[in-house]
């Protein structure tokens, strides 16, 4: 079954072009990782399937449907599809227990035990359940990506889009937040990730889309991406990427 469906997308930030045409499918329970340049339109891709962005031309589907349609307005979409940035976006005046139940409170009706319950069993399934009462100043940058992931699941969405969400992590967290997201591949989920991390792509992927100049260039599976690609644009991202 096609989850998503993105069909002749295209985007414009004033009078620069940053999408153009682009077609691109996700299966159910399938990892895609988005890579390329930056500028290349990932995040903006990205936003797009979750309606946070705007698009000009085109349209995207969940599972068959419209994200412009109807059914899908009001909550229905955020609801069914999950995003994490890279940023984190935790409300620094709301503790990590509050942070995580706030959606399914105020946005989806959910009364505060059921929410609670459902979100200490969803922190504790990332190691960070004894942290439910700090507040996000007084979490490490890896534990305010935990959270973040863990609100972004606690709704249980069916896709959950990632955004760079290693970019602004030391060196050494980034294997445990990826940990966390081999084993959300292992549970099924349908995923959509923008990452630089070349070594985690090639590990977590199904399938790799290359992008660059806001057009998909390249699509293929890792170890085939990655040990051959085909275009001379992919064979000159790999080149500086790899050697650095």
């Amino acid at each position: 079954m096609r989850r998503i469906e993105v069909r002749n997308l295209t985007k414009y930030y004033g009078e620069r072009l940053v999408l153009h045409g682009v077609n691109m499918g996700v299966d159910e329970h399938e990892v895609v990782v988005l890579i390329g340049p930056s500028g290349s339109g990932k995040s903006t891709l990205l936003r797009c399937i979750n309606r946070l962005v705007p698009f000009d031309y085109g349209d995207i589907l969940l599972d068959g449907v419209s994200i412009s349609d109807p059914s899908l307005g009001g909550n229905e979409l955020p609801k069914r599809v999950g995003i994490v940035f890279q940023s984190y976006n935790l409300f620094p005046h709301l503790n990590v227990l509050d942070n995580v139940t706030l959606a399914p409170r105020r946005v989806h009706g959910v009364d505060r035990a059921e929410a609670e319950e459902r979100a200490m069993d969803v922190l504790g399934r990332f190691a960070v359940a004894d942290l439910a009462k700090q507040y996000p100043d007084k979490l490490s940058s890896g534990q305010q990506q935990r959270v973040a992931i863990a609100r972004a699941l606690v709704t249980d969405p069916e896709v959950l889009l990632l955004d760079e969400i290693t970019a602004a992590l030391d060196p050494e967290i980034v294997g445990d937040v990826l940990s966390v997201i081999r084993e959300l591949k292992e549970q099924g989920l349908t995923m959509v990730i923008v990452t630089h991390e070349m070594g985690f792509a090639r590990r977590a992927a199904n399938r790799v889309v290359f992008m660059a100049g806001g057009q998909i260039v390249e699509e293929n599976t890792p170890d085939e991406f990655f040990t051959n690609p085909r275009t001379d644009r992919a064979k000159d991202f790999l080149s500086k990427i790899l050697t650095h």
